[in-house]
Formats: C-alpha cells, structure tokens, sequence
C-alpha cells in the first residue's frame, strides 16, 4: 500500500484550536480522523481528541494487520468515540458535555470508506473532477438535499446531531469505493470549506501534489475569511503516489511487518484525562454492533 498524505491546522482568529487530525496504519489498512471541537460547549478540543484516540485505539486492537469489516468498524468507532465523551463528562461532573464533529475514513486493498458525524467534511477528487463529497449534518444542508426553500433564514452552523450530545448520534457510512491511482482524498473542517467553495477547493486540490494543495487551501480560507477566521485543518492523502514516491512525502507500507502500528495522534498530557482509554467503552460499542448484526440476520432468515 502506497500513498502521499500532508496534513496542516492552524487556529486562524480563534483563542485555541480545537480541531484535531491524525492516522494511522498498519501494513495492509489506513486510517484518517479529523474533529472539529464545537464551540458554545466546554472543551469542544476535548471532545476532539477523545474521538481520535478511540477511534485510534479501537483500530490498532482490530487491524491485525487489515480489518475484517471496515463498515462494523467505523460504526463501532463513533460509538465507542460518542461514549467515551459522554464518560468524560460525566466523571468530571460536566453540566453541558463537550462535543465534536468528525469524520474518518479507512483505506483498505485498494477501497476507500467513511463514516462522518456533523459538518467535518471529505472530499474525493479524480481526473481533475469532484467524484463526491459528504453532506453535512446541517439544516442548511438538508433543505438544499430535500430541493425545498427553507421557511426563513438558515445558520449554516446549526447541526442537527454531532458527538457528545445527549442523543445518540447520527451518521453516514459511504463505499465502498475502488480507488485509482492518482485519486485524493480531503478530510478537513468548515473553516476551510465555510471560506472557499467546493469549485476552488476542487481546483487546487487537483493542480498539486497534497504536500502543496493542502498548505495553499489553508492559506487561501484564513486570508479570505480575516480576521475572524474560524479553525483550520486539513488533511489530504494521494492513493498510490506515481514515482518517483520519495520526492512526494510519501508513505509506503509494503516493509512493515504484522503486528506493527504507526500512528501520528498524540496521547493528553498527563493529568489531562485524555491518557486512559476505557476499554471497556470500546468493548460494549463492539458488542452493541455485533448485536445488532445478529438481529439483523435472525430478521432476514
């Protein structure tokens, strides 16, 4: 498995950054995760790096070294990330849970499939043309689904679901689909998207390798939006690089032996809460699926 991936977030005018990014991978499977920390709630980074590291925990105990149902994964994943939230919250004596957006994606054999909870987005490219993007978890964006005219005004903002909250969450699982060398794939938060439109987004992502499009999306969103920039992050992976791949940032898993995990998300700092993972939150979202699968099949038979 070969590919390229960059990634840059930056705080633009906000007082802290609380999106976060990372992946990680094994020799055969990849996985990418972008959060976005929601404001008007506490410790909205919190909320984002608890998703990654769930996320992140439940991947490296299941790819061993590929996964073996990426869809029962991705489902377990933002389920176990949603709980784990709540957990924190909860021991901490949170009145109003912090909340997050999110988005990952897994690349597998030569697959690509994702799950997204809210309005982080990802982008597939090809050939120089959008192939599809996902839907946001928004008002705004339902109306616009639905081809209905909203009654009145619409903030773009309001979600109508996300991590953390009191419900359980609602999300989109898409793919699989087959990748061909040369496709982009584009995790990234609405400070870029809320700046630029698809079409420019699309363009540059296209015209330049990821370790060039990414830092010039970025730069283009914060000078558009000035001053009162939103946070910013975007990740963008190439699938299977043209040589020569050294000159490209790119990555190739063909060495690793099983058993290896490589991984850029960080771990809290000490004291922070974010160190431990309750495995056994992992645990019951797995269960949870695997009981739902089996009622599944019990219907169908």
């Amino acid at each position: 498995m070969k590919f390229s991936v960059f990634q840059v977030s930056r705080k633009g005018g906000r007082a802290k950054n609380e999106d976060r990014m990372g992946y990680c991978y094994t020799r055969e499977s990849g996985l990418f995760l972008l959060a976005d920390g929601m404001g008007g709630h506490p410790e909205g980074e919190v909320a984002a790096q608890l998703a990654l590291q769930s996320a992140s925990a439940l991947y490296q105990k299941q790819a061993q070294p590929s996964l073996p149902n990426v869809t029962e994964f991705l489902t377990a994943a933002i389920l176990a990330a949603h709980e784990q939230i709540l957990r924190y919250a909860g021991r901490n004596g949170m009145l109003d849970s912090p909340r997050t957006t999110f988005v990952a994606a897994v690349v597998q054999g030569s697959t690509a499939t994702w799950v997204h909870c809210g309005d982080s987005r990802l982008y597939v490219v090809r050939d120089g043309l959008l192939l599809t993007r996902t839907r946001d978890h928004s008002y705004a964006e339902q109306s616009r689904s639905d081809g209905r005219a909203p009654p009145g005004p619409v903030n773009r903002n309001v979600l109508y679901t996300c991590l953390g909250a009191s419900v359980r969450p609602v999300f989109d699982i898409t793919g699989p689909i087959v990748l061909h060398q040369g496709d982009k794939i584009m995790l990234c938060s609405d400070g870029l998207w809320d700046s630029l439109p698809d079409e420019d987004i699309v363009r540059v992502l296209c015209q330049s390798p990821v370790s060039e499009a990414v830092p010039d999306l970025v730069e283009q969103a914060l000078r558009k939006a000035g001053p009162s920039s939103d946070n910013v992050t975007v990740m963008a992976i190439e699938w299977e690089t043209p040589d020569p791949f050294e000159s490209t940032r790119g990555i190739s898993t063909e060495s690793i032996q099983d058993g290896v995990f490589a991984s850029s998300i960080q771990a809290g700092g000490p004291g922070s809460g974010l160190d431990e993972l309750d495995d056994a939150a992992i645990e019951r979202s797995i269960a949870e699926i695997n009981e739902a699968i089996r009622r599944s099949a019990t219907k169908r038979g």
